[in-house]
């Protein structure tokens, strides 16, 4: 039988000492019961959308569905649930009797016991990921302008690694040397810069001592010929593309960032094009650099320039529930711890770069480029189907 409770309050007495009419309303235990097991809240744990639930049953749900959101309205929780202590102690002493038997059950049943292993061992796991936040409130898309922090940290981890290994002196580069006045070692030089599959033409351009001028007047045709004769049709038009920029820009067109560094500064148009993608969509820039690669690199540019696509939309909904939720406020300790999180993995990585095996690093590189993207098309559906709940 459902156990009730009368409950009474007695306020305080008015200045003119006039006693108050007593106030008392029964209450039940169905008013504290969990909407998952439709029981009484045993330990009940409250969401950040404000919904509250018996712990094993949200451990139970947990475990089943390896979702970090409400059973209920499916808004995700932010950092790991804790147990309500003021509303636990307020069923406990309203209801002793059915607080025991249910206690009882509970302890009866091992997939429980089991669950809430599981859930708290997830826990620890969070909290010890995040020591630097007081609290796990991180989102699984990244916080709003996250990808201008990760770009700030790799362009300066890069610039140190690329530091730490080059191996070329202080020459005159070839981005300011007219392409008619190349020797046929410059020339060797910049058909290496293309690619690694470049060695496999170095001896023929040798052996015919193509300099610039030379270069200037070769043809497609001509590659097809001996003695170049290039027939793998990328590799062909690899070279004749990059040949075409040389023509219209009569030096070598930089391709990193030590031979960018040497060029003239930019214009103010360049500038404020540059800064306006750089805050808010810093991923179309990689996109807009692979897209200059579709015929050399088919499929992965096409996998660069999609996995571009998803992460700034999931910025943008980073933002939106920033806006949404009136978080604004806590934006710049957001920046700042992931700012800080990047910067101590790049450092990490700067440090440890020369001794990582070489295999190691395309691994994960192409694990990046090829599997990301899958990994952020299914974190896009799951934002929209977010969406979907909220606004119904």
């Amino acid at each position: 039988m459902e156990e009730d409770v009368e409950l009474r309050a007695i306020t305080e007495r008015t200045k003119g000492d006039s006693p108050v009419p007593e106030v008392s309303r029964r209450i039940s235990v169905s008013e504290f019961s969990c909407h998952c097991c439709y029981d009484i809240l045993v330990n009940p744990t409250t969401l950040n959308c404000g919904h509250s639930f018996c712990r094993h049953c949200l451990a139970l749900w947990w475990v089943s569905s390896k979702k970090t959101e409400c059973p209920e309205c499916r808004e995700k929780w932010e950092g790991f649930p804790k147990v309500n202590i003021l509303l636990r102690d307020a069923i406990e002493k309203l209801f002793p009797d059915a607080m025991k038997h249910r206690n009882e059950e509970i302890q009866q049943n091992s997939d429980i016991a089991h669950s809430l292993l599981a859930f708290h061992k997830y826990g620890n796991d969070q909290i010890q990921a995040t020591p630097n936040l007081g609290r796990a409130n991180r989102q699984r898309g990244g916080g709003f302008f996250s990808g201008v922090l990760t770009a700030l940290t790799a362009v300066a981890v890069v610039l140190l690694v690329y530091h730490w290994s080059s191996r070329e002196s202080e020459h005159d580069l070839l981005v300011h040397k007219p392409v008619a006045k190349w020797t046929p070692e410059e020339v060797i030089l910049w058909l290496e810069q293309l690619g690694p599959w470049a060695s496999f033409y170095t001896e023929r351009f040798l052996a015919e001592r193509v300099n610039g001028r030379l270069l200037l007047t070769l043809a497609e045709e001509e590659f097809l010929k001996l003695p170049y004769n290039i027939d793998n049709n990328s590799h062909r038009k690899a070279i004749i593309m990059e040949l075409e920029r040389v023509k219209t820009l009569g030096v070598k067109p930089p391709q990193n960032l030590w031979e960018y560094k040497d060029l003239k500064d930019p214009t103010w148009k360049q500038w404020r094009e540059f800064l306006v993608k750089y805050s808010f969509l810093p991923y179309q820039l990689i996109a807009e650099f692979a897209w200059d690669w579709l015929e050399v690199h088919y499929w992965t540019s096409r996998f660069i320039i999609v996995n571009g696509m998803l992460l700034s939309v999931l910025e943008l909904f980073s933002f939106w529930r920033l806006w949404s939720r009136r978080e604004l406020k806590t934006l710049p300790r957001r920046m700042w711890s992931h700012f800080w999180k990047v910067s101590t993995q790049g450092l990490f990585v700067a440090i440890f770069w020369p001794v990582i095996p070489q295999f190691v690093c395309n691994c994960l590189f192409y694990w990046a480029v090829y599997f990301n993207p899958i990994i952020n098309i299914d974190l896009v559906v799951k934002e929209v189907r977010q969406l979907e709940t909220h606004v119904q």
